[in-house]
């Protein structure tokens, strides 16, 4: 979606700050809470930066101990501690809960070398953003602190990047150096031209023939392009691949997807469409209505991905996504099984 205003009504506050750095792809205002532009200057600076950052706070907020905290529970027996509720029931250590008679479950180890494969949307409806970057800076920055948090120990990371006109394969490797060649191909990714829609399907079908061996699936997008009453398309290819993977879901979303801002008459143009239309934002009734339908379609997305067994990690542009995905990887270490949402 893109925002041009028309006329009359008031422009949304703007905060004062520290002018970006021209053709840096950095806003001193935003800090670490914000991933860089990639658009707006070099991509390997930018993906150093990026790179930095996520390891200096995920390290430091997580206590350098990622095993078992994005590919979820493992088959390796580990300790056994006090049951929390919400705990799986089948992980009940019924010897120590006998001996103590206190409930305990076991606690379990991510298995060795993991092959994890993100399925990266880069289509046009990513190419918004009204607030610190756009949507796919941020699905970048996403598949950047997944790399960090998984690529270690012999582990291989693969990716599926679509755009609606292609889908690029590149094949699970391991090692540090592999995962930054990736991560610059992904950012080299073509933008997408308007009118053509997404194939979020087309992508996950592909990761189920041939079967790959069994592993962590990371699916980053929007998830848009199915009204809040219609079945998404991308549902049935991802319940599918719950049957051999782990599954976490990053949804990105932009403020302005949400509810919209008192500026006059607004013009509002699908990018994966063309179509173009009016939106008087003035209009307080529309703007409940708006936010309303947005609201409804979140919430048939959130649906969606738990019937397929996914876990479920948002991402906004005007939140500080690392806070975000710290919170969801302590929240999944303490339930200590996959498939938890937030």
């Amino acid at each position: 979606m893109r925002l041009r205003r028309r006329s009359g009504g008031a422009a949304a506050p703007e905060q004062a700050g520290p002018a970006p750095t021209p053709g840096s792809g950095i806003d001193p205002g935003a800090g670490d809470s914000a991933p860089p532009r990639f658009g707006e200057g070099p991509a390997d600076v930018l993906l150093q930066r990026l790179e930095l950052t996520v390891r200096r706070r995920l390290d430091g907020l997580l206590q350098g101990d990622h095993l078992g905290l994005v590919p979820g529970s493992g088959t390796e027996a580990g300790d056994s501690r006090s049951y929390h509720p919400g705990d799986d029931v089948r992980r009940m250590d019924w010897p120590v809960t006998a001996r103590t008679q206190v409930p305990h479950v076991r606690e379990t180890i991510a298995d060795r070398e993991l092959e994890t494969w993100a399925v990266v949307d880069l289509s046009a409806s990513l190419d918004f953003g009204t607030a610190a970057c756009t949507k796919r800076d941020l699905a970048i920055a996403g598949l950047a602190a997944v790399s960090h948090l998984t690529v270690h120990g012999g582990n291989r990371l693969g990716a599926v990047v679509t755009t609606g006109e292609r889908v690029d394969r590149y094949p699970a490797t391991a090692g540090r150096l592999a995962a930054d060649r990736l991560l610059r191909a992904v950012v080299a990714t073509p933008r997408a031209e308007g009118g053509r829609r997404g194939d979020l399907a087309a992508a996950l079908e592909s990761l189920r023939r041939p079967p790959r061996r069994r592993g962590l699936v990371v699916v980053v997008s929007d998830f848009l392009g199915s009204d809040a009453s219609a079945v998404p398309d991308w549902e049935r290819p991802l319940r599918g691949l719950r049957g051999r993977h782990e599954l976490l879901a990053i949804e990105v979303v932009d403020p302005r997807e949400l509810e919209l801002p008192d500026v006059g008459l607004l013009t509002v143009v699908d990018p994966e469409s063309g179509q173009t239309l009016e939106v008087p934002t003035g209009d307080a009734a529309f703007r409940t209505r708006f936010a309303e339908g947005a609201a409804a379609q979140r919430r048939a997305i959130a649906a969606a991905l738990r019937r397929a067994g996914a876990g479920h990690l948002q991402l906004r542009t005007d939140r500080d996504w690392l806070m975000d995905v710290v919170r969801f990887v302590a929240d999944r270490r303490r339930a200590g099984s996959g498939g938890a949402s937030r």
